[in-house]
């Protein structure tokens, strides 16, 4: 598969590097000399210095021969153009990341395709629904439902008190040997890398635990890390921004109390003519006094994201130390990622990485069904539909010769998520969910194949 992508910034090199594990014919253009060596000497990729909407430099990069052409420059203007070019150049597939949140609403008025845009991602757009979703199981840093919640990914950090804490997985497993969920990822404090969970893993405090569970297991998770079941229904925002605005905007829709601060006057007045249910402050989010006014104290969470990253952290912070449920600040530094726990905050989320794992879910092949790429982590969660010749078939689980770098999570039976051992056996039309390093990928897809 041939991938030309035009913007070497933060989302197209990371999407260069999440595609270069699938050893695909990858180009990657800008006109940035320092951001194309970091990426040719980080990557096993093409790098061509220049102007994307250039005719010459597109036959150059022989857009006519590839497959997918995704252009995640800044402007979303360049962006939908040189997506036009490319298709009428002869590239099968066309993916522009915009900011215009309208546009994406639009789609069932405009034919984008018409024009040579076969998809239009919105990394405001990504980052609002991601603080929905995470405000959907508040006690937890982190969650996702799998065919409507018959799994559910949860990810939560293990405390002194969690009774596990010390042990095996294979130790914990006998131990409470009647739970309904299965732990598929780790990530160690203080540390970059994350670890796949096998019987000998020992669970240490201060660990972010990522658990596949089903229904009846979510229950069990609340009590065995003695996280507390808390509805959220007053919030805070900090920032009117397009993300700010649009998860006000749903938020009010589901009936919250919202409150949303923003700074620039003009803005927040023509906020609150949009956002009639919303409580819109004009005032300074940094400013301590302002938020005790405001009652932060009684927020049951607080989301700040302004687009300055220290001010979200500051601010979540003061909101942490006011005992505030669940905390959500969104970073332009992905380096961040690994302090958010160790500093007090729930959860980090960025829009560029969300964009990228977005638009990776694109170029996926065989059998995957659903794709969630974890913020926090470099992991990827799959599900695939077990087809009659996928060499997985009619083997139980201890028989097939999984990666250690990847793990099944659960199964999907008949709309029921049940949390597989080693005896499972799997046949043809169960949904398996897996986790796996992204180097692993590759190998788990020719299982399901």
């Amino acid at each position: 598969m041939k991938i030309i992508i035009a913007g070497g910034g933060e989302v197209g090199f990371h999407l260069a590097k999440l595609l270069s594990y699938e050893s695909l014919d990858i180009t990657l253009i800008d006109t940035d000399k320092d951001r194309l060596n970091y990426a040719e000497s980080h990557l096993d990729i093409r790098a061509i210095r220049g102007d994307a909407i250039s005719l010459k430099l597109m036959q150059e990069a022989q857009v006519d021969t590839s497959d997918l052409f995704i252009a995640v420059t800044a402007e979303e203007a360049t962006n939908i153009t040189i997506c036009a070019l490319a298709k009428q150049l002869g590239s099968k597939r066309t993916i522009a990341r915009i900011s215009n949140f309208e546009l994406i609403k639009a789609q069932d008025l405009i034919s984008f395709q018409n024009i040579g845009v076969d998809e239009l991602i919105s990394p405001e757009e990504l980052a609002a629904e991601e603080i929905q979703q995470l405000l959907d199981q508040s006690a937890f840093s982190n969650s996702y439902e799998f065919e409507g919640g018959a799994l559910t990914l949860i990810g939560t950090r293990l405390e002194d008190e969690v009774p596990f804490v010390g042990n095996t997985v294979k130790e914990a497993a006998s131990i409470f040997s009647d739970v309904h969920f299965m732990p598929v990822a780790v990530q160690r404090k203080g540390k970059q890398t994350t670890i796949i969970p096998r019987g000998d893993t020992v669970f240490e405090v201060g660990d972010t635990v990522f658990f596949i569970t089903s229904k009846e297991g979510v229950e069990e998770i609340y009590k065995l890390t003695g996280k507390t079941k808390t509805s959220i229904k007053n919030i805070m925002i900090l920032g009117g921004g397009r993300i700010g605005f649009n998860a006000a905007r749903e938020l009010c829709e589901k009936k919250f109390n919202v409150s949303l601060i923003e700074k620039k006057k003009e803005k927040a007045f023509e906020i609150s003519e949009l956002l009639p249910n919303a409580l819109i402050i004009h005032g300074d989010g940094r400013n301590a006094e302002l938020l005790d006014e405001e009652n932060l104290s009684s927020m049951d969470a607080f989301i700040s994201v302004t687009e300055n990253s220290e001010t979200n952290i500051m601010s979540c912070l003061m909101a942490h130390s006011k005992k505030v449920k669940k905390t959500i600040a969104l970073v332009e530094n992905m380096d961040y990622f690994q302090l958010s726990h160790s500093i007090g905050i729930d959860t980090l989320i960025n829009k560029k990485l969300l964009t990228a794992n977005t638009i990776f879910r694109y170029v996926r092949k065989g059998d995957v069904v659903d794709m969630k790429t974890l913020n926090n982590l470099n992991v990827e969660i799959l599900e695939f539909v077990v087809n009659p010749n996928s060499k997985v078939a009619n083997y139980k689980i201890k028989d097939i010769d999984f990666p250690r770098t990847a793990i099944i999570g659960g199964v999907i039976k008949e709309g029921k998520g049940v949390t597989a051992l080693g005896d499972y056996q799997i046949i043809p039309g169960d949904r398996i969910v897996v986790c796996c390093l992204p180097r692993s990928i590759k190998r788990i897809e020719r299982l399901f194949l």
